[in-house]
């Protein structure tokens, strides 16, 4: 019953990464609150209280904490988009205490208080059964990144993307989604072409799989079309770096668009689609519907698992996530950090 879950969040004493506004603009801080104080929603398939065993730091997370991006529509709010960990309470029939779960996406850490705490109070709609194959630290290695990525590399095998087909292209490959991209292309076979402003991190990007390196600052083309190189792609910046990617894909390539972290703004023109056949892909993790959210996190533990899953992450602890969200958008990290709430009282 609800009743459950109000009383087991009244007995948490939480320590959380908060998200406050006033006057003088934002304001992200480490702070104690009562579970109580959680939000709380009314949903026909009942609430869930999470006690978080680990988080993630991603892209969305920084801009909310720093305020660079509007992202947070709710205030004061807990940060965080993901979350894993185990269930405390439970007013739905899907999920009992003890049983291990994640979340991702949804209104996580800007509508809603999300995973960057040592509770989380959730529909239980929004949770996905833990992969017994994966622990919750390497369902946070995996997070929003691994999701989408993994999203990306599921919707673009749908439109008979293959590695017979061609080679592949990832921008933003040293960032948390282009790295775990390379990682799964690779794995399942792909020639991978990495492209990045950061040519220093060649070693790591060639244990991930990529095969080739290209200086992002040298690849723009102002040619509608261009000769064709790639059958797939997943880009990560936007603007005049996905314009690129559109204007050298082969015929019948796919190019899944899943960030914009250089820009938001596309100038293209239709001859990659009417002439080439190339087809775009939107790529919305956050709302993906449950069905295949569920199996793509099933994928993730098995044929999709990333061969170096863990190898490139920064583990935090709470008190370490307002500065590492500085270092995120300054764009002078490179993997994934993972934060870990096993330890927070």
């Amino acid at each position: 019953m609800s009743s459950q879950v109000d009383e087991a969040a009244s007995r948490a004493q939480v320590t959380a990464v908060r998200i406050s506004a006033s006057e003088r603009g934002y304001h992200a801080d480490v702070v104690p609150m009562n579970g109580g104080a959680l939000t709380r929603v009314s949903d026909p398939a009942g609430e869930v209280l999470v006690r978080v065993h680990h988080s993630s730091l991603n892209y969305k997370d920084a801009l909310a904490l720093t305020g660079a991006g509007k992202v947070v529509r709710r205030f004061p709010c807990v940060a965080g988009i993901d979350l894993a960990g185990e269930v405390v309470a439970s007013s739905s029939e899907a999920y009992r205490p003890g049983q291990l779960v994640l979340a991702t996406g949804y209104d996580l850490g800007t509508a809603h208080d999300g995973g960057l705490a040592t509770h989380a109070r959730l529909p239980a709609r929004w949770l996905v059964p833990l992969p017994a194959a994966l622990s919750s630290f390497e369902a946070m290695c995996l997070g929003t990144a691994g999701f989408t990525a993994a999203l990306a590399i599921e919707r673009m095998e749908a439109m008979d993307c293959e590695p017979s087909r061609g080679p592949v292209v990832v921008s933003g490959a040293t960032g948390g989604v282009g790295s775990l991209a390379i990682d799964m292309l690779a794995g399942r076979g792909y020639e991978v072409a990495a492209l990045t402003g950061k040519l220093g991190n060649e070693p790591m990007l060639s244990a991930l799989g990529a095969r080739q390196l290209l200086d992002r600052h040298t690849v723009t083309s102002s040619k509608a079309l261009d000769t064709g190189r790639w059958a797939g792609g997943i880009d990560n910046l936007g603007g005049p770096y996905l314009a690129w990617m559109l204007a050298t894909a082969l015929p019948g390539a796919v190019v899944a668009s899943v960030g914009n972290a250089a820009h938001a703004s596309l100038t293209t023109t239709v001859f990659p689609f009417i002439l080439r056949g190339v087809s775009l892909l939107g790529i919305d993790s956050a709302y993906c519907p449950a069905a295949r959210r569920e199996r793509v996190w099933s994928r993730l533990a098995l044929d999709l698992r990333p061969r170096s899953l863990g190898q490139f992450v920064k583990t935090l602890a709470l008190s370490q996530v307002i500065e590492a969200s500085r270092m995120l958008l300054a764009g002078t990290n490179t993997g994934r950090f993972v934060v870990d709430l096993t330890r927070e009282a």
